[in-house]
């Protein structure tokens, strides 16, 4: 069973993460337009492929230099509120981690635990705020407390996917904090944040190409 990525395999998971959001476009679109401005779908997908290709002609020595190249492209072509967050997802935690040369369970426990605090302290959300947040917080708990126990990669990754969209879930009950859905107020009731789900993919497609090749 492969428990770390070397480069290659990073790249090739992460364009089929990218994949992902040009195939969930509609779906994050729909879920926006409920209470957003119902364009997370298209940023999101703009920012992947965008990050894709600069994944596909560059070449890396580590993780690190990778996600903080994949953090810049998706800033610089989503624009906005999203662009900076999900580029500071990637970003983050690549700038003071120790330089990972493969893809395992410490490093995306690191790079992306690295983040968290980075895009706290960014965009001020907290949990229940109805964020990205909600998602990503619990996704880095699950990854840390997979790290103390010694578990796979595989199972890591499954565990932070279920931690994950249990907290996208959790979104339907808060009143958003931030962005249009705030003026929604109690109306925002009932419906999952773009973002949160956005989180979901990204982990829940990891965990399915890392899975595909133990199959």
């Amino acid at each position: 069973m492969t428990d770390r990525l070397d480069m290659q395999q990073t790249r090739d998971m992460f364009l089929y993460v990218a994949d992902q959001f040009e195939t969930n476009k509609p779906f994050l679109t729909e879920i926006d337009s409920a209470i957003g401005d119902g364009d997370h779908g298209i940023g999101m997908s703009v920012g992947f492929a965008n990050a894709g290709k600069i994944v596909k002609e560059k070449e890396f020595q580590t993780v690190n230099e990778m996600f903080h190249q994949i953090g810049m492209a998706m800033i610089g072509s989503m624009g906005g509120a999203s662009g900076v967050i999900f580029g500071t997802m990637f970003m983050g935690g690549a700038k003071n981690a120790a330089p990972f040369a493969a893809f395992d369970l410490e490093a995306v426990t690191h790079l992306f635990g690295g983040s968290l605090q980075a895009i706290k302290d960014r965009g001020k959300a907290q949990l229940g705020d109805k964020t990205m947040v909600d998602a990503l917080e619990p996704a880095i708990a699950s990854l840390q407390e997979s790290l103390r126990q010694s578990k796979t990669l595989l199972d890591g990754l499954r565990e932070a996917e279920a931690s994950a969209k249990a907290g996208m879930e959790k979104t339907k009950e808060y009143i958003a904090k931030f962005g249009r859905a705030k003026s929604l107020g109690e109306r925002a009731l009932g419906h999952q944040d773009a973002g949160a789900t956005s989180v979901w993919i990204i982990f829940k497609s990891m965990r399915e190409w890392v899975e595909g090749i133990h199959e």
